[in-house]
């Protein structure tokens, strides 16, 4: 790999790793870099790659909330040597939650991806749905101003909750809607905590993930160049050490403020992306 390819690669890296938990999309990001950048991989690749790079971000949600998803624990028992183990009942509710929330997903992800993959990876369709959805995101951001949330933790969202997430996810099969912006307006239009929507966000993305990846490499299949294997893990590696980053500075931020400084963000890149297109053809 020569070193402006490297440069390309750390470029994308760092957009997957801060913007796939950003209501912004992830995907709209690196399809636009690698529109104005363009890695000198084939197509093929590329589109496998803009998915599994996102591995490197999840991982890093595993790192950061491990304690939250793994659901054994182990204590000392009195009188005896060793530990037993017990399982945590909280947490294996969480991830049925997940599993329910899920299933739309997967559903339109198998029916649709295909599709989805040949006609809407365009920047007009990217640059209206950034603006479309950032548009939608200040309006359930005003909705929702002095109204106290109905759920406020992890724990006490319902079944029912975590469907109605699980329904808004699939609008993220529209390159530019990004899968953390649709959960998140899905969480917030039912009266969702900012804090609860983005970490359900961040726990149900590992199963969406992993599952998507499994799905784009089956489809490319196993046989990889030195070039494509250094480009894939270099790329999962720089998107996970950013998103270690990004993570917490999120759950921090929407502590104390809304998502409308997203909305504002998406809208004038839509335009712009627009724009840009537009003026180059």
């Amino acid at each position: 790999m020569t070193a402006f390819e490297w440069i390309k690669l750390i470029i994308i890296g760092i957009a997957e790793g801060i913007t796939e938990w950003l209501p912004v999309s992830s995907t709209a990001h690196m399809l636009l870099i690698d529109a104005v950048l363009p890695l000198s991989q084939s197509e093929e690749f590329k589109n496998m790659f803009f998915v599994l790079i996102q591995l490197g971000a999840i991982m890093a949600v595993v790192v950061t909330f491990w304690k939250r998803l793994w659901p054994f624990g182990y204590q000392e028992q009195p009188g005896m040597t060793g530990k037993k183990c017990y399982i945590k009942k909280s947490i294996f509710l969480m991830w049925f939650k997940v599993v329910v929330a899920c299933i739309p997903g997967f559903i339109v992800t198998m029916l649709f991806d295909d599709y989805v993959e040949a006609h809407l990876q365009t920047p007009y369709i990217i640059g209206g749905a950034l603006a479309f959805y950032g548009i939608l995101l200040i309006l359930i951001e005003m909705s929702r101003k002095g109204k106290e949330p109905r759920v406020d933790s992890v724990d006490d969202l319902s079944f029912k909750d975590a469907f109605i997430i699980g329904l808004f996810q699939c609008l993220s099969l529209i390159p530019g809607t990004s899968r953390s912006g649709s959960t998140i307006i899905g969480s917030l239009s039912i009266g969702i905590s900012r804090t609860t929507a983005a970490e359900f966000t961040f726990f149900m993305a590992v199963p969406v993930m992993f599952g998507l990846s499994l799905i784009k490499i089956l489809k490319f299949g196993f046989h990889f160049t030195a070039t494509e294997m250094i480009t894939l893990f270099a790329g999962c590696a720089i998107a996970f050490a950013v998103s270690m980053v990004v993570l917490r500075a999120l759950l921090s931020y929407v502590k104390k403020h809304d998502y409308k400084v997203f909305g504002v963000y998406r809208i004038v890149l839509g335009i712009v992306v627009i724009l840009y297109f537009a003026l180059a053809n």
